[in-house]
């Protein structure tokens, strides 16, 4: 997952009708670390000088500047140009970019009280402040007429790019508007923005708290000794003597399900996971989403669209939700079949499991992880377990994601350990060229903390952009159970899986190599973004790269063949419910953001039970990987209409790597060209004509299928 920062330019605006810049202002005082550029290298930001109390200072100022500079170009006597026009926007703001990619990062990751009232304080203002450049009449006078003439003006091909992406911005912000529409754009925006904030604070309070206190051991039957010892160390974290503690990720299943053999702790647990954010009280979040879905609907019709859904996607790859929904409509038949046949193998298992004398039970939810788990084990004897001690943290990450990287793209990794960092378990690489030139850092931070927001995603601490000078310093973030004190930090192949996804979002920034920062690196549209992670994904299994890292952390001995066939066949078991739990939770998404503006509010439970119930696949038994009510992908994280992007870019990927299979793999001209036409292209060009200049002709849906193990005859 991409995190996007508050502030980009291709964000809708938002606004906080009545507040005001304080045009005089006095400057930050050169103790607060954001009021230069950062002298570390690639101008990281320097957290170990930063303080929670110097960040709303950086910000007010950050908007007065940029503010004084919007003035002067929209104000600017002279006729309008590229450069004074758009290439002086893409250069205003440096102070506010330094403190907001660092507050950004922080905050997603390692949130404190203090932090996260500077959010609920700031968040308005910088939604106002965006507002105040996006609804500029004069600003927007000067973009209309430089995109009226835009062949006269001798731009060159990322120039003119970036000339219509800022018009279009503007027109998606409301710069047609009346000024009655402006003003309830305001208005909404306000609110849009306080309840987005507002619902990422109560799901993260929601998830804590909703976590599964054990006091009797053996109720943790099926865990092993590592997460015992984990669970142990999380409940004396929080003060619980003589506990176990299960912290919630933030997907509807959790790991322990396919281990936990106890029927009672099964089901206690999913269930705190399903109603985690639906208890009542102050951190129930089911009412904040009920009003950013109605006030969403609002905004859109503002601009002449039926639903937000419409809005969101005018300039995405997909364009239409009619086009998502035929898209998805190709999948659900050989999904929904697949998922029937996977529930009667799980409830035969059941019945063939239950000891005579007893009573069978009908599958749930909360059984499904871990009777797929022993079918697994029967199908392919295959065990999770038997594959994790392969999987250490380390090791995959540097024999793993880096040697396939160095093998595509001829790039090498160095760590650095003088590069500050804002929580000791972050670590620092130098990432170099093929040719040995300095392409930028990276910062990991795996590990699961209550303050860290849930999932796994990548961003930048610094864009890249040749007008600014600035190389990319990115970021990758997940929830990785941290192993107890001078233990090994061993991990799932599904955790593997998200290292190189994420990884694959890293590679996007890090290869960008554009001049404008509104067009550079992972700016681009969401059924595009998730592109080449996905696609990095498909390496975790390549031959060559898995038999380099999959090393037993204890011996150092390459996984046996065996083992790796099985974890290959294993791979594509289970596909009805993994791939189920992602459509059905696409489809809630679009579903919500359907909703005409004339619609009232929805009550949450109600409205999910329907659009779940007309989906076509079994969404008792599969539920959706995130509930309404914690789908922070949606109501917090820019993916509003957009969860659908992760299975359109898996088509994507899957085509992509189909055609890489054919012309040779794992090679380093293979890799060139995937990063001279994809990786390194920014937002330059439109994502259709991109796409098919690599591919050779549109997207198709048969290799995605095919991977899933669910294509017919035909299809394979």
């Amino acid at each position: 997952m991409i995190r996007r920062s508050w502030l980009s330019a291709m964000t809708a605006a938002t606004c906080l009708t009545g507040w005001t810049f304080t045009a005089n202002a006095a400057p930050l005082p050169a103790s607060n670390p954001f009021a230069a550029e950062s002298t570390l290298p690639y101008h990281a930001p320097p957290f170990n000088l930063i303080k929670d109390s110097d960040y709303q200072p950086a910000f007010e100022q950050g908007m007065v500047e940029q503010a004084e500079e919007i003035s002067r170009i929209a104000n600017n006597p002279e006729a309008a140009s590229f450069e004074n026009t758009i290439a002086a926007m893409e250069r205003s703001g440096r102070l506010l970019d330094r403190v907001n990619e660092a507050f950004s990062g922080v905050y997603s990751a390692n949130t404190n009280p203090t932090l996260d009232k500077v959010q609920e304080i700031i968040g308005p203002k910088l939604s106002a402040h965006e507002d105040s450049i996006y609804l500029n009449p004069k600003l927007f006078a000067r973009v209309q007429y430089l995109h009226a003439r835009q062949d006269a003006l001798g731009l060159n091909a990322e120039q003119k790019q970036v000339l219509d992406v800022y018009y279009q911005a503007f027109i998606h912000a409301g710069a047609q508007l009346s000024d009655a529409d402006k003003a309830k754009l305001r208005d909404l925006n306000t609110r849009l923005s306080k309840l987005e904030t507002l619902f990422q604070q109560k799901l993260l309070a929601a998830t804590k708290a909703a976590a599964l206190v054990v006091s009797d051991k053996a109720k943790l039957a099926g865990l092993d000794d590592a997460a015992l010892t984990n669970a142990l160390n999380a409940a004396k974290d929080r003060k619980l003597t003589d506990k176990w503690l299960l912290p919630l990720q933030n997907t509807t299943q959790q790991p322990q399900l396919a281990a936990l053999t106890d029927r009672e702790t099964r089901q206690a647990l999913f269930e705190q996971s399903w109603n985690r954010a639906e208890k009542g009280g102050e951190n129930d979040t089911r009412e904040t989403i009920a009003t950013l879905a109605q006030l969403r609907a609002q905004k859109a019709a503002l601009f002449g669209y039926p639903n937000y859904a419409s809005y969101v996607l005018f300039d995405q790859m997909a364009k239409t939700p009619e086009a998502v929904h035929s898209f998805i409509s190709q999948i659900v038949p050989a999904l929904a079949t697949e998922q029937k046949r996977e529930v009667r193998d799980l409830q035969s298992l059941i019945e063939r499991s239950t000891p005579k004398g007893s009573t069978s039970f009908q599958l749930k939810p909360w059984d499904w992880s871990y009777y797929a788990d022993q079918l697994r084990k029967e199908k392919f004897n295959f065990d999770e377990n038997q594959v994790k001690p392969y999987f250490e943290l380390n090791t995959v990450l540097q024999d793993g994601v880096f040697f396939a990287a160095n093998r595509l793209y001829g790039i090498t990794f160095k760590r650095r350990t003088d590069i500050p960092v804002y929580n000791p378990d972050v670590t620092v690489f130098e990432v170099f060229d093929k040719d040995g030139s300095a392409l930028g850092l990276i910062y990991f931070d795996y590990f699961q903390r209550d303050n860290k927001n849930g999932g796994a995603w990548m961003s930048n601490f610094v864009g890249q952009s040749t007008l600014l000078g600035t190389k990319p310093v990115v970021y990758n973030v997940a929830n990785f159970a941290k192993p107890a004190a001078g233990q090994p930090a061993l991990i799932s192949f599904d955790d593997v899986t998200t290292m190189f996804h994420e990884f694959g979002h890293a590679l996007h920034g890090l290869f960008a190599s554009q001049t404008y920062p509104i067009v550079s690196g992972t700016s681009v549209a969401r059924d595009f973004v998730e592109f080449p992670s996905q696609f990095n994904e498909h390496w975790a299994l390549d031959a060559t790269v898995l038999n380099h890292y999959a090393r037993h952390y204890k011996t150092g001995a390459a996984m046996p063949a065996i083992l790796v066939t099985q974890l290959k066949k294993a791979a594509k078991f289970n596909q009805g419910y993994k791939f189920g739990e992602v459509v059905s939770a696409a489809e809630l998404d679009m579903d919500w953001h359907s909703l005409s503006a004339s619609a009232p509010k929805q009550d949450v439970d109600t409205f999910e039970k329907t659009a779940l119930s007309k989906m076509g696949l079994d969404t008792e038994n599969v539920p959706p990987r995130y509930r309404s009510s914690y789908f922070l992908h949606i109501w917090a994280n820019g993916y509003s209409a957009g969860y659908y992007a992760y299975l359109w870019t898996e088509m994507l990927d899957d085509d992509t790597f189909a055609w890489f299979e054919k012309h040779g793999g794992l090679t380093r001209q293979n890799g060139q060209r995937f990063r001279d036409m994809i990786l390194s292209r920014g937002h330059t060009q439109d994502y259709g004509p991109m796409f098919r200049a690599f591919y050779g002709k549109d997207p198709d849906i048969g290799p995605m299928l095919a991977s899933r193990g669910l294509a017919d005859d035909t299809q394979k």
